[in-house]
Parts: C-alpha cells; sequence; structure tokens
C-alpha cells in the first residue's frame, strides 16, 4: 500500500512554517499539517489570496514574502527571528514555473531568484531559530533537475549570464540548486554535530497553478494525466514527518517514473550529489544574497 498520511501522527504542540502555501502543494502541505495538530505558519506575496488561504484553512498564521525581493526577504525573515518562537517543521515550497524572462529588482532572473536564492537567504536569515534543536527543513525539487547536468554559476551573479534564457534550462538549473542546497546544508549541520534534518522531496506531475505559464497543453496535459496537488504533497509530508529520516533523503513518487504515487526514497542525479559543486553553489549563493550562511 505504501504510505499515507495516517503515518504523521499527533503534531500537537509542533510548530511549521511553509513557504507558498496560497495554493496547491502549499496549501494541501499546510492544510494536513493543521489536521494532525501542528500550528502553521504561512507565507504569501498577495495579501487577497493570503486572506482566501486564511478563510479556507482555518487557523493560519501568514508571513508576508516575496521570494524574488531579496531584501524584503531578509527583512521578512528578521522579523519572524525577532518574535523569537522557533520552528519544527520548514517546508521550502513557493516557487515559479516557467515563466517569461524576468529580472527581479536584484538583477536576477526571477527562476533563480525565487526557487533557490530567496529560500537560501530565507533560511540563512531564520537560522537562528532553526539551529536550536530538532528543526526539519524540507526542500522542494522536482524531476526537472535531471534536465540539466550542472550549474552555470554566471545565473548567480546580478545581470552577470549571458546566455540567452531558455525557461526549461533555467526551471531545471534552479532546481538542481534546491538539492545542491539540501545536501550542503546537510552536510554542514552533520559537521557541526546539530539537531537540524536537511531533507528534500519532489511532487512528481503534479497539477497546481504551476503548469499554469506552461500554456494551455502542459496545464491540460497535467490536468489529465497526473496526480492532483493532494497527492503531490505527500513526498513534503513525509518528508517533514518521517522520524526514520536522518537527513540527505530526497523523496518522490513510487509510480511510473516518480510522476505519481506514495512517496518513497528516490535517487538523484550525479550532478546533484556533486559535493564540490554543492559547496561552488552555496558560496555563490552567499555572494549573491549578501547573507553569510554560518551553519555552526
Amino acid at each position: 500500500m505504501g504510505w499515507d498520511t495516517s503515518a504523521i501522527g499527533d503534531l500537537t504542540g509542533r510548530r511549521a512554517l511553509v513557504t507558498g502555501a496560497t495554493s496547491g502543494i502549499g496549501t494541501e502541505t499546510a492544510r494536513e499539517l493543521l489536521r494532525h495538530g501542528a500550528e502553521v505558519v504561512i507565507t504569501a506575496r498577495d495579501d487577497r489570496k493570503a486572506a482566501a488561504t486564511v478563510a479556507e484553512l482555518g487557523d493560519v498564521k501568514v508571513v508576508t514574502l516575496d521570494l524574488a525581493d531579496l531584501p524584503g526577504t531578509i527583512a521578512a525573515a528578521q522579523g519572524v527571528v525577532d518574535a523569537g518562537r522557533g520552528f519544527d517543521i520548514v517546508v521550502n515550497n513557493a516557487g515559479v514555473m516557467i515563466p517569461p524572462f524576468t529580472r527581479t529588482m536584484d538583477g536576477f532572473e526571477l527562476q533563480i531568484a525565487t526557487n533557490h536564492l530567496g529560500h537560501f537567504a530565507w533560511n540563512a536569515t531564520l537560522w537562528p531559530l532553526l539551529r536550536e534543536g530538532g528543526t526539519r527543513i524540507v526542500t522542494v525539487s522536482s524531476l526537472a533537475h535531471s534536465m540539466t547536468k550542472g550549474i552555470d554559476l554566471r545565473s548567480l551573479e546580478p545581470k552577470g549570464d549571458p546566455r540567452r534564457y531558455k525557461k526549461w534550462r533555467s526551471y531545471a538549473e534552479s532546481k538542481l540548486a534546491n538539492l545542491l542546497y539540501m545536501k550542503e546544508l546537510d552536510r554542514r549541520v552533520k559537521a557541526a554535530g546539530l539537531d537540524v534534518v536537511s531533507v528534500a522531496a519532489h511532487p512528481g506531475l503534479s497539477s497546481t497553478n504551476l503548469t499554469k505559464p506552461g500554456g494551455i497543453a502542459l496545464h491540460s496535459l497535467s490536468t489529465a494525466f497526473t496526480q492532483p496537488a493532494r497527492a503531490g504533497a505527500w513526498p513534503s509530508l513525509r518528508a517533514a514527518t518521517d522520524p526514520e529520516l536522518t537527513g540527505g533523503e530526497y523523496l518522490g513518487p513510487d509510480g511510473f517514473r516518480q510522476t505519481r504515487g506514495r512517496p518513497r526514497l528516490v535517487g538523484m542525479t550525479p550532478a546533484a550529489r556533486d559535493p564540490e559543486l554543492a559547496a561552488e553553489v552555496w558560496s555563490a549563493s552567499e555572494t549573491a544574497t549578501g547573507v553569510v550562511f554560518d551553519v555552526a
């Protein structure tokens, strides 16, 4: 039968933070954590969508956050730190997928800025709350990480990537960056002897708002042949709550080519397992964001 949400258990007294929870997988992740008793904080770019999500889910708190805005992300995270309450579960879920070429106000391509750099700065600034014990950090990646064999580090430089924009390549690199970040964070917390678990998950092919920028054909394909957002959230939920995970694991669906099904441990490409590339991406991300992520 495989894993299902009945395995989550009672989360009463635990606190969870989910980015990008006003639609799709993020909403379903927050919903299930709430259902099992967790106190849930979500982030949202749009106040109206946030209000609608609160009306739908009930007792959730909201932090306004636009991960494409690095100064705003750092300020929002510092506000959370100043409030002084930590988290047991952090899900780096927010993302954008194959939009038209857009530069952020900081000069970065939108996908690498939102999907990777924003979460890097978010976690780094939150770190005083996260390092104190027991926090599980889940970074949501994608099957698309396998569409690239590496990352051109110039994409992590403001206005420095000279390549012609290719939306799928940029998306794939951002999702590979997610896995490299997860692995390097895992390596660093273990080296420091910290009680923090860094894992990753991917939703398979799930019907969510992220498919809409791909046009009618992609959205119709996802609606007709893939799993709903509720099932797409299962790998994130297992990654967030399975006590047997010790860090560095990657979870995805167990069905055909990991497109749908129950969550299980899955493999990563050689690039995602490259420790030298992971260290390079970490260093480049510190430079890009201006945030030194001192794990120890």
